[in-house]
């Protein structure tokens, strides 16, 4: 599926996956494209920052590992506010949506206002998954790729800073 960051796992790799979706629509035709697949969690369902609505609330219903794969957050504003309210799960790579338009060296980070859809820059984000434990191994167009630090070392990168990972 074009522009999924997840089908491919799911549908060609076999990955189990909690898939949210927030709009009604947009859930109506998650569940077309996974109908039957036993592996796949849909969940309609707006993921917000504070403790009600956060991931880990959300995740909690259902049987996912504490240490799941892999978390890809894509939701066009808000995204570095809900990375930075998951608390009780620790997955091991995270995809995380950043606003490309914003320079490298620039960290800025969107108030926590769903009204608002202009994301954060990579370097915020960057520096959020550091406090969080997480490094940077790779950043595409618009997505910033992290692990959980015990696995950066397996990548052998020696410098994953915003300026040298990222070219604009």
């Amino acid at each position: 599926m074009n522009l999924s960051n997840t089908y491919s796992l799911i549908v060609d790799k076999g990955y189990r996956a909690v898939l949210i979706e927030g709009s009604p629509k947009r859930f109506k035709d998650l569940l077309k494209t996974y109908h039957g697949n036993e592996r796949v969690v849909p969940l309609n369902a707006m993921v917000g920052f504070d403790r009600e609505s956060s991931l880990d609330r959300l995740l909690e219903k259902t049987e996912i590992p504490d240490d799941f794969d892999l978390l890809s957050i894509d939701i066009d504003g808000n995204d570095y506010h809900v990375w930075q309210a998951v608390e009780d799960y620790k997955p091991k790579a995270v995809v995380i949506e950043f606003n490309p338009t914003i320079p490298k060296q620039v960290e800025f980070v969107q108030p926590r206002d769903t009204s608002l859809m202009q994301g954060s820059s990579l370097l915020a984000i960057s520096k959020l998954g550091k406090s969080k434990g997480y490094e940077l191994v790779s950043a595409t167009a618009s997505n910033g790729i992290f692990v959980a630090e015990q696995y950066f070392p397996m990548f052998g990168i020696a410098d994953n800073s915003v300026n040298v990972l990222w070219t604009d």
